[in-house]
C-alpha cells in the first residue's frame, strides 16, 4: 500500500522538485554569503519548512532581538496557511498519526496537490499526501543544504536572490490562471490585495488582505453553490 502510494505521488511531485532545488539552493547560498554555516539553512529548511519564512529569518538573525516583532511577521508571512489548513480538515480525516506531519509539512505546493489530485483508485489518500508532502519537504532540504556547501566553494553576488520565492508565487498564480476558465477567484484576490495595499502600505496589507479575501468569498458562496446545484 505504501508503496503504491509513493509511485502514484511521485510524479505530481518532480515539477516541484526542480523549482525547489532551485528555490532552495537559492536560499542556501543567501545564508551562506551572510556568513551561516552549513547547518543553518540545513535545519532551518527541516525545522521550519517555510521558504518564504526562511528568507525572511535570514535577515531577523542578524538584526537585533526583537521577539514580539519576529511573531508577527511570521504570522503575517505565513497567514494564508490558516486558511489552507481550514479547507483541509475534512481531507485530513481518518489519516490517523500522518495527520500531524501532514499539518507541520502543509506547504503551498504540497497543498496545491494534496487538495486537487485525486489519488488512483485503490491507493490510500492518507499515505498519497503523506509521500507528496514527504517527498517536497526533502527536496527543499536537499536544496538549501546543497547550495550551502556550493557556497563554500562557489562565490557571487547574491543581490536579489530573495525575490525568488515572489517569482515563485507569480508563476504558481499565471498556472492557476491558465488551469481555471473561472477568474473570479484570482480578480477577487488581488483586487482585495490592492486595496488593502493603498490602505494600510506595504508592510502592513498582508492580513487584511487575507481577511477582506475571506469575507468576499464567503459572501459569495451561496450564490456559486445555487450556480452549481443549477447546473
Amino acid at each position: 500500500m505504501k508503496r503504491k502510494a509513493f509511485r502514484a505521488a511521485l510524479p505530481y511531485t518532480i515539477p516541484i522538485c526542480v523549482g525547489f532545488l532551485f528555490l532552495g539552493m537559492s536560499y542556501g547560498f543567501l545564508m551562506k554569503s551572510q556568513g551561516f554555516s552549513v547547518i543553518y539553512p540545513m535545519l532551518m529548511s527541516l525545522f521550519i519548512f517555510a521558504g518564504s519564512m526562511e528568507f525572511v529569518t535570514v535577515s531577523l538573525l542578524l538584526s537585533a532581538f526583537q521577539p514580539f516583532h519576529a511573531f508577527v511577521l511570521a504570522l503575517m508571512v505565513n497567514a494564508r496557511h490558516l486558511f489552507y489548513g481550514i479547507s483541509m480538515l475534512e481531507k485530513f480525516k481518518n489519516t490517523g498519526w500522518k495527520k500531524f506531519y501532514l499539518i507541520f509539512g502543509m506547504c503551498d505546493e504540497s497543498f496545491t496537490i494534496n487538495c486537487t489530485v485525486e489519488p488512483p483508485e485503490g491507493v490510500d489518500r492518507g499515505w498519497f499526501m503523506f509521500f507528496v508532502t514527504l517527498l517536497n519537504h526533502l527536496y527543499w532540504v536537499g536544496g538549501a543544504t546543497l547550495g550551502a556547501l556550493l557556497g563554500c566553494v562557489v562565490q557571487f553576488d547574491t543581490t536579489g536572490l530573495e525575490f525568488v520565492m515572489t517569482a515563485l508565487f507569480v508563476v504558481m498564480f499565471i498556472g492557476q490562471w491558465e488551469q481555471n476558465p473561472d477568474h473570479r477567484p484570482a480578480l477577487t484576490g488581488l483586487g482585495c490585495s490592492l486595496l488593502c495595499l493603498l490602505v494600510f502600505g506595504a508592510s502592513s496589507f498582508i492580513l487584511p488582505a487575507m481577511a477582506l479575501i475571506i469575507l468576499c468569498f464567503t459572501l459569495t458562496r451561496p450564490k456559486t453553490t445555487r450556480k452549481e446545484a443549477a447546473g
